[in-house]
């Protein structure tokens, strides 16, 4: 069933994030198969481990797989050493918390590298399993509390930034037409939504005015065929579908497995219960909604709706 407000409030989850892995990956890189291989056992029912046997190897996989949270490099291996390895990932993967096995003999390679912001912490060998795994474990919440506060960060930018737009169309809306576009394109950006349309409605019909962005400039409009957008209209109230696939009423809606857009969610813009139109979020992954992007939304609809209003009022007074 499609979810309501009501619903939505019950489920405190962010919104139109991809759903999160159950294991954080981790490399582990170390020349000698041996422990390479201990390594790989310690740590494979926590994580979903990637290995190679030397930094170079190591690099070319990140090359492919992306980010980890955790990298556990041995010092001692031929061609690049750990720490040489360890700071040419730290430009493109400065999040990634990283982790070094060293002998006593490689201290002030270790100080060096610690001081740049490079390593984490280091282990020295022979190296107790279960000190590594409390290392590594508590590296593995250190990266996931950078991202959360990275996150956080973003999308409290993000929401000043839709919030500054709304007030500045709000105060110099002259043109209907021209506020439409950038109010879209604020709440795209911060509701990391994959698509935004903003369309007005006359008389409970959507009319062909609308204002849209989307990161990759190819927007198909298909409300008027979408089940969401009616019930929306129809009893002014905001639906949400949160993951296409699992909505029964939403089978035959064929524009959504067309389009790619697997979560979706329709705000009626409303001033003094007249309905001005109706805001279209749409993700290409499924979703969900935490409590404060819930209140945004309707602290965000409600000055729409006055931006909404002002510029028809200063088009009606040309």
């Amino acid at each position: 069933m499609t979810d309501t407000i009501s619903d939505i409030q019950k489920n405190h989850r962010p919104m139109a994030t991809l759903e999160r892995p159950k294991k954080l990956k981790i490399l582990v890189v170390d020349d000698e198969p041996d422990n390479l291989d201990l390594l790989y056992r310690t740590f494979r029912r926590d994580f979903n481990v990637l290995k190679a046997d030397s930094g170079i190897n190591a690099l070319e996989i990140l090359a492919v797989e992306g980010e980890v949270a955790v990298i556990i490099s041995d010092q001692r291996m031929p061609e690049m050493k750990g720490t040489e390895f360890l700071s040419k990932t730290v430009p493109q993967f400065p999040d990634t918390v990283r982790i070094i096995l060293t002998g006593f003999t490689d201290i002030e390679d270790l100080v060096e590298a610690i001081n740049a912001g490079q390593v984490y912490k280091y282990i020295t060998k022979p190296w107790d399993p279960g000190e590594l795994k409390a290392v590594v474990q508590r590296a593995a919440e250190t990266y996931d509390l950078l991202k959360q506060r990275t996150e956080e960060l973003r999308r409290a930018n993000a929401q000043m930034s839709l919030l500054t737009v709304l007030v500045q169309e709000t105060q110099a809306a002259e043109n209907l037409e021209a506020t439409l576009t950038p109010i879209a394109t604020a709440f795209c950006d911060s509701f990391a939504a994959d698509t935004c349309i903003l369309q007005l409605v006359e008389n409970k019909t959507l009319i062909a005015t609308q204002g849209f962005y989307c990161p990759e400039g190819n927007v198909q409009n298909w409300l008027e065929q979408d089940p969401l957008t009616t019930e929306a209209i129809a009893t002014a109230k905001m639906q949400v579908a949160l993951n296409i696939a699992k909505e029964a009423k939403l089978a035959g809606a064929t524009h959504y497995q067309e389009s790619g857009i697997q979560a979706h969610l329709v705000i009626p813009i409303i001033y003094r219960s007249e309905m001005l139109g109706v805001l279209s979020l749409q993700w290409q992954q499924p979703g969900s909604l935490r409590e404060d992007e819930l209140n945004l939304i309707h602290l965000s609809a409600e000055l729409v709706a006055i931006a909404l209003t002002s510029s028809q009022c200063n088009q009606a007074k040309i």
